[in-house]
């Protein structure tokens, strides 16, 4: 079986204006084609702003993305905007549902502006959020807020699926079913999921995770054949260990 490269990052370079050192220093990164990757570091690491650059988000300074070997680098704002739109699912932790919309609006939001027509019966039904479809945002919990997100966001069989801290606003239990229903999504659909979270416990649902530091890649961990609470505990090591480098 051929396995695609769905997403390279060679040189990835941007420093803010207000900030002598960089957020990203000349990043490197190959994702496979249905892999679900993890982004982990301390605050101020980079991570949030590599998730934004790779879903079009934030303008980087120097090097290039490509996603299906298209380059975001020339991109104007309407062409990232239009592949934005198309390809990317955005998932985040405040889940940026339109209160005004039922949640069935919510989730076909996506295909009217794309003008498609698709049902959404069996991802309702695979979140087990297809009885709250009359209902609005204000009367659903965190996690069903979170699931109908999620739901809006694969609805267009998007290329990548990009989710930052999709478990930061929700309690232990929710966090675990969150993230149970993104993994069998990777495995069902055999999409590509990069994630940012500073979790280890929600990070050891990935099958690579990398870590970064002061804008750079300082390990990268897989998964491979190692249970849940094994990996946990792998990365939650590792991450103690980066910060004490730091101090």
């Amino acid at each position: 079986m051929i396995i695609m490269e769905m997403v390279k990052i060679k040189n990835l370079y941007k420093r803010y204006e207000n900030r002598k050192q960089p957020v990203l220093n000349n990043i490197n990164l190959n994702i496979e084609e249905g892999t679900f990757l993890a982004i982990m570091g301390k605050s101020g690491s980079g991570k949030t702003t590599l998730l934004n650059a790779i879903a079009t988000l934030d303008k980087f300074d120097s090097g290039d993305i490509l996603i299906n070997k298209k380059s975001l680098k020339d991109l104007e704002d309407k062409e990232s905007a239009k592949f934005r739109k198309e390809k990317l699912g955005l998932i985040f932790q405040d889940y940026k549902l339109l209160n005004s919309l039922t949640v069935e609006n919510n989730i076909t939001l996506p295909l009217k502006m794309l003008n498609e027509k698709t049902s959404i019966s069996s991802i309702t039904k695979l979140l087990k959020i297809d009885h709250l479809l009359n209902f609005y945002p204000s009367e659903l919990s965190g996690g069903q807020k979170q699931r109908v997100a999620i739901a809006r966001a694969i609805i267009k069989k998007p290329l990548i699926l990009l989710a930052d801290e999709p478990t930061g606003a929700l309690d232990t239990n929710n966090s675990q079913i969150i993230m149970k229903y993104l993994k069998q999504i990777k495995e069902t659909s055999n999409i590509t999921i990069i994630m940012v979270t500073h979790d280890s416990a929600v990070a050891a649902y990935a099958d690579t995770v990398i870590f970064l530091q002061d804008g750079q890649i300082v390990k990268k961990v897989n998964k491979e054949n190692k249970k849940i609470n094994d990996f946990n505990m792998e990365l939650a090591n590792e991450l103690a260990s980066i910060e004490e480098e730091v101090i």
